[in-house]
């Protein structure tokens, strides 16, 4: 009677909790239900255990595998050891022919040395430091001048509101914002609400606009360039990858960068009260404005460029049920890291072994459960990504080239980061933030809360999953590509601490009991997903 009472309580609070959540919810969501699949998952969610997890963390973090950066040694040496590992436990190879693997082609670019310069009437201004440009979205440029920069405020081309408005930038350079106006109630001009238009959350819109606008050189003012180089910094000292043989910036997008407060100060110069003005007017009333400031400005853009040969890996555990099978739960985690600094490898034992760790024994149970007959009635991928750290590019290049018919993907589970703690949470290491489960469906946000209610029972932490999250999760890992492909998808992540892309990032620190459970928690909510009779329901108006 008291478990009664007690698992009652738990609905109610995660229903009221559900509620305070997702308030762009589809109104016909179902109650929080109780789980109907799950009698026979329990011995191979216990499978699932501190040793194991232990084992595959201890090869993959080690210095052999020189921090797993995408396209050398180190990696391919990880994507052998996890197709090792699939092997032992029987599964098909459905990669490329004969192999566990869907090779990806990429291209390394960076800048030469002394090749990315910006300077301002005479001042010469530091990369990383006072500006931020990402070979990937330039074009080659030997040195370009100018004597003028035009204020575009936002450099949004939209029905709603725009700051072009029929005028000739051919050429030309233009100063922006990297968001979008505001009313000082916070409502958006584009959107007529709180919630930012795609303008704020993907600043390559902008960039492709000024070039079918022929603007030369777009210069993002960003209030946080510190945040935005701390974030950059590891991938640009090494490269900057894209799929293919590269030159798809060419034509895409105009030259950039991101530029701090300081130096947009010395562009604008002695117009700056009339800079201020005129921004502030925007704010006030919707309507848009423009400044043509002079200064002198010259840029150098020069890349280097380098092939090189990537792998997503594919460990497939195919349904039992003949009119199911076809339907495929994914559960993902990328398995590359930043690699080594000269000496200093980057061991990326949280970021992210731990969610390699995971996926490969939840790998194991699955299996286990179908050698025993009672495996999956849809089929289950498991998918171990490369390219994450290089801007999320092999679950693209998955979404892009899906193995099995994104139609028939029912949702995507993602594990990234889950064995360490933040300060946050410092006096409860039993949780688990959750990201991105009801932007796109009710079921499998509370599925997932019904799994932790009946077997987990930790903390589950939504602040990530807020749509003004500062951070910017939901959109920061390899979910989001299926995510924005309309499929189901659910993110596990304990949070940024101080290792987060140190060389520090080793096993030592890891947390393998909070593991354990945070990885039961994630098989039984794909166990669900993968046998529930119903597929789930994409439901949600509006994410």
């Amino acid at each position: 009677m008291k478990k009664a009472i007690l698992f009652a309580a738990i609905l109610l609070v995660a229903n009221g909790l559900r509620a305070q959540l997702a308030p762009h919810l589809a109104t016909d969501a179902p109650d929080f239900p109780k789980l109907t699949t799950t009698e026979n998952a329990a011995p191979y969610a216990a499978s699932i255990t501190v040793a194991d997890l232990q084992s595959y963390l201890n090869v993959l973090a080690s210095d052999e595998f020189e921090g797993r950066e995408t396209g050398q040694e180190g990696q391919r040496k990880a994507a052998d050891f996890i197709a090792a590992h699939l092997e032992s436990l029987g599964l098909p190879k459905i990669g490329d022919p004969g192999s566990y693997f869907q090779n990806i082609a990429f291209t390394a670019e960076s800048w030469d040395n002394g090749q990315i310069e910006l300077t301002v009437n005479g001042n010469t201004y530091r990369h990383l430091s006072d500006f931020l440009s990402f070979p990937g979205t330039n074009s080659n440029r030997e040195r370009f001048a100018a004597g003028q920069v035009i204020f575009l405020g936002y450099g949004i081309d939209d029905p709603n509101y725009s700051d072009y408005g029929g005028k000739n930038l051919a050429g030309k350079t233009i100063l922006i914002y990297k968001d979008e106006p505001l009313n000082a109630d916070g409502i958006s001009y584009l959107t007529g609400t709180t919630e930012l238009s795609p303008w704020s959350t993907d600043w390559h819109r902008k960039l492709e606009t000024a070039q079918q606008h022929g603007v030369g050189t777009v210069l993002i003012i960003d209030p946080d360039i510190k945040k935005s180089v701390g974030e950059a910094r590891n991938t640009l000292l090494s490269s900057e990858m894209r799929m293919g043989e590269g030159g798809e910036a060419e034509g895409r997008y105009a030259n950039n960068a991101l530029i701090s407060s300081t130096l947009a100060k010395e562009i604008v110069g002695e117009k700056f009260k009339k800079f201020v003005k005129l921004r502030d007017g925007i704010k006030k009333s919707g309507k848009p404005a423009h400044l043509d400031l002079p200064c002198r400005l010259s840029m150098v853009q020069k890349k280097n460029k380098r092939q090189l040969l990537g792998s997503n890996v594919l460990g497939y555990i195919e349904g039992s049920d003949p009119r199911l099978k076809n339907e495929v739960v994914v559960v993902s985690a990328h398995y590359d890291h930043l690699g080594k600094r000269g000496n200093s490898i980057y061991h990326g034992a949280d970021d992210n072994g731990t969610g390699t760790s995971t996926v490969m024994d939840i790998a194991q149970a699955f299996a286990q459960a179908k050698k025993d007959g009672h495996g999956p009635r849809r089929s289950v991928l498991c998918l171990f990504v490369s390219g994450e750290e290089k801007g999320l590019l092999g679950s693209e290049y998955y979404a892009g080239h899906p193995v099995f018919p994104l139609e028939n993907t029912v949702a995507d589970v993602n594990v990234d980061m889950i064995g360490r703690t933040d300060k946050k949470h410092d006096d409860n290491p039993d949780y688990i933030y959750v990201i991105g489960s009801n932007r796109l469906s009710t079921d499998l946000h509370d599925i997932n809360e019904a799994a932790n209610a009946q077997y987990a029972h930790l903390e589950l932490d939504y602040t990530f999953n807020a749509t003004d999250d500062p951070n910017r999760f939901y959109y920061r890992s390899d979910h989001y590509n299926f995510a924005k492909n309309g499929i189901p998808s659910i993110f596990y992540f304990s949070g940024v601490h101080k290792d987060y892309h140190q060389p520090s990032d080793t096993v030592d620190k890891i947390m393998f009991g909070k593991m354990e459970k945070i990885g039961r928690l994630i098989f039984y909510t794909a166990w669900e997903l993968a046998n529930r009779e119903e597929r789930i329901r994409v439901n949600v108006t509006d994410n």
